[in-house]
């Protein structure tokens, strides 16, 4: 078992959050090219535009900005949530995004890494967000990790 585990009440809490402040933290980087609501804790974040798995419709989240070589690196932590955030099944069928850090727009491919790779970055991942951490060890899933690569 994860120590400090999520329970689902605090998961289901966490989801009535997340998701207005995420449509206003996009509205507001959007408008201002990051400069407000640009950062998380001190640290950067950046929009990723993925197409639904389901739907077919662009939507775009705000996430911990984590840079890679030529692109980024994209974590589906959930703040340690027992469940994956609805978005990884979009990306893993989906995987061309579009990746705003600032009013830098990239246009980058995804695909999930497995674990050698992910024990490879995850120490870059905790560089930029040191929290990803705590977020693996309050869950007994294995938090899924994308590179994203110029397509």
């Amino acid at each position: 078992m994860a120590e400090n585990e999520m329970t689902e009440k605090e998961f289901s809490s966490l989801k009535k959050f997340i998701r207005p402040y995420s449509k206003l933290n996009v509205f507001m980087y959007k408008l201002t090219g990051g400069r407000l609501m640009g950062t998380l804790s001190g640290r950067d974040v950046m929009l990723v535009t993925m197409t639904g798995a389901k739907t077919g419709k662009e939507r775009t989240i705000p996430l911990m900005y984590v840079p890679y070589k030529e692109g980024v690196i994209v974590v589906g932590s959930q703040g340690g949530a027992p469940k994956s955030p609805v978005w990884v099944k979009s990306i893993q069928k989906n995987p061309d995004v579009t990746v705003q850090y600032k009013s830098n727009k990239m246009q980058l491919r995804a695909r999930q890494v497995d674990d050698a790779e992910k024990a490879e970055v995850w120490p870059t991942c905790v560089e930029y967000y040191k929290e990803y951490d705590d977020y693996q060890n309050r869950t007994d899933r294995n938090i899924p990790v994308f590179v994203c690569e110029p397509r």
